[in-house]
């Protein structure tokens, strides 16, 4: 008998299996064995499930103790599958939030970390016959397999009921198993889900809930389960002032998102408590190193009126800030042209006298631990001489006189060879920086920060890395040192809740090994600590998540992840694993928000229209 002889008779006999075994036409020959969702103890305790044949199905399918059905400690060491029915089948997808009902008032909030078909009958599928046989089907018998979802256990839900009778919903750790053959079914509950997964249900709007790609839906309208990032007292420090992380590649739609959130962030009604007693709208300064965050001034042509109505639904904030100004750093021999966006400019100027509380800004290259404390001896030299009034002029002449030269190394305060090559450092400094013709920027603090205002100080139209960091490092560090401290220059600063955001943050907050690089990371890993209480949050946005010095990053509580090709920059961004193996295929404006304070991790997908200009 030849092969082919083989392979008919098997398919025949595979066929009379099929129509003797076929009893529900419509392909789900589990009905008979559907779990009772209202099971009765028997007479030991154990609480059963009968089965029924009556009814439609509910639910995707059962708890299945096949291998086991074990909840622990260690995620690893947990065993919960459910068997998924064959009308369920298509519908189902990994990272889907499911629900588990115990026998009392409480539910196993899960979601599904792996799915698998197994064989329903065992035989051995790796035979030339078996082989042949399925490629002449047109199509696969799903009864001849079982369909296996495996759970990740998030939390159990429950009501707590006060004195009054009255029902909240709230979520504990995972500290009881599940009985066999309970039905599982999918989340659809915006109040369970968010429970569940710990979503507040106000704050600041960042997207919305999404499983691969796809919103969640609801019953509810809107049907989509609105984000929201944690902005009150009640129960810790607003997030804001526990500082955020955006990262996302070219064309990921960062800037798009970061606008919508700085926007939430402007929104009228959105206020903070300060130690004096008064509540204060923030302050936002944004660095903005492709002159588009200006542009947030001005309302989006493309947000209708539909869409509008929508987002006032779901209370986010939209439109332009008419309270926008553009602060434009002078530099000679540079324009800024700032076509694209209508908010108001003024121009500014580094006074040199900003250099006497730090150094590290009138230094062209790196310093090292000896030439540091000669260049902060120089300046406090020269200062005592010329006062604040000093110019950066004025000191480059002041360290041409060679009688300072001969004093200072005669006396053994400053090494002669250490002062040539301080002098060359500052000498190296881009010419027309300092003390240009614009107001200085320590007399501008109260157009620099207005509460409920946005100031975007753009930088691209400096003429060099070197000034625009000068610039950028200038102005941060002003705030900084005003928001720490106790005797501040300027009470603007110090009374006003402020979100500091960083473009391209990584070519600012780089691990350097120079001690300019030291003191700047120093500056911002202060600030970062001191931030909840100061009403200061660091708003960073960067491609190179990986280039940020440790000692900031640590810092940063709330991360959002888009799309990064890179693997050292996901890697870097410490997302669990089950989410960050998707970041390399996210679509523009998908994101993974990872908010150990706020939320579990999850993914979300962002407006699709920004909520100002853009573009």
């Amino acid at each position: 008998m030849s092969l082919e002889d083989f392979t008919d008779v098997d398919e025949e006999a595979d066929g009379d299996r099929e129509a003797s075994t076929d009893t529900d036409p419509g392909g789900d020959d589990t009905a008979e064995t559907a779990p009772n969702p209202d099971p009765e103890p028997n007479d030991d305790g154990f609480e059963e499930y009968s089965v029924t044949v009556d009814g439609e199905d509910v639910g995707l399918g059962a708890l299945s103790v096949a291998q086991g059905l074990r909840v622990s400690e260690e995620s690893d060491d947990t065993i919960l599958r459910a068997f998924v029915t064959a009308g369920n089948r298509e519908s189902v997808r990994l990272g889907k939030y499911l629900l588990v009902p115990y026998p009392d008032d409480e539910t196993l909030f899960c979601r599904i970390v792996g799915l698998e078909y197994a064989q329903e009958f065992q035989s051995d599928d790796a035979t030339e016959i078996h082989a042949r046989r399925m490629m002449r089907k047109s199509g696969i018998e799903e009864r001849d397999y079982k369909f296996m979802a495996e759970l990740e256990p998030v939390a159990v839900l429950y009501k707590d009921y006060d004195e009054n009778g009255e029902a909240e919903l709230k979520r504990r750790m995972t500290d009881r198993v599940p009985k066999p053959g309970a039905i599982v079914t999918e989340a659809t509950d915006s109040a369970e889900i968010k429970t569940g997964l710990k979503i507040p249900e106000d704050g600041v709007f960042l997207g919305h809930l999404s499983v691969g790609g796809e919103k969640v839906r609801t019953g509810a309208t809107p049907p989509t389960i609105d984000y929201r990032l944690k902005d009150d007292y009640d129960s810790g420090d607003p997030l804001v002032f526990r500082h955020t992380l955006v990262a996302g590649g070219t064309g990921s739609g960062k800037t798009h998102a970061s606008k919508n959130i700085l926007r939430q962030y402007l929104s009228e009604d959105r206020a903070y408590p300060m130690d004096d007693g008064r509540t204060v709208q923030p302050a936002v300064v944004q660095f903005d190193p492709q002159d588009e965050y200006a542009q947030m001034h001005d309302d989006n042509p493309e947000l209708g009126s539909d869409y509008a109505r929508r987002l006032d639904r779901e209370g986010i904030a939209y439109g332009g800030v008419d309270d926008t100004i553009a602060l434009v750093p002078k530099e000679d021999g540079t324009s800024y042209g700032g076509e694209n966006h209508r908010a108001e400019r003024i121009e500014f100027t580094i006074p040199f006298s900003m250099t006497e509380k730090r150094p590290w800004l009138v230094a062209g290259s790196s310093l090292n631990e000896n030439q540091y404390p000669a260049l902060r001896k120089l300046l406090n030299r020269f200062f005592s001489q010329h006062g604040k009034s000093g110019t950066y002029r004025e000191f480059k002449n002041f360290l041409d006189d060679p009688a300072l030269r001969e004093e200072l190394d005669e006396s053994g305060r400053v090494h002669e060879k250490t002062f040539d090559a301080v002098k060359r450092r500052v000498l190296s400094m881009p010419s027309g920086i300092f003390d240009q013709s614009a107001k200085p920027i320590t007399e501008l603090d109260h157009q620099l920060v207005r509460p409920g205002g946005l100031t975007v100080i753009p930088t691209y139209h400096l003429s060099s890395s070197r000034a625009k960091e000068l610039f950028v490092l200038a102005v941060s560090t002003y705030l900084i040192d005003d928001k720490l401290s106790n005797t501040p220059d300027s009470d603007r600063i110090k009374e006003t809740p402020i979100v500091l955001g960083m473009d391209e943050a990584h070519n600012f907050l780089d691990e350097g090994d120079t001690v300019q690089a030291r003191k700047v990371i120093q500056k911002f890993t202060e600030a970062a600590k001191q931030g909840r209480k100061e009403r200061l949050g660091l708003f960073l946005i960067t491609q190179d998540p990986q280039d940020i010095a440790d000692a900031v990053f640590k810092q940063l509580n709330t991360k959002l992840v888009l799309n990064l090709g890179d693997e050292d920059a996901i890697n870097s961004v410490n997302i669990p694993s089950t989410l960050s193996s998707k970041v390399p295929y996210m679509e523009k404006g998908q994101l993974v928000v990872y908010s150990p304070d706020n939320s579990e991790p999850v993914e979300l997908i962002g407006l699709s229209t920004c909520l100002t200009r853009h573009g």
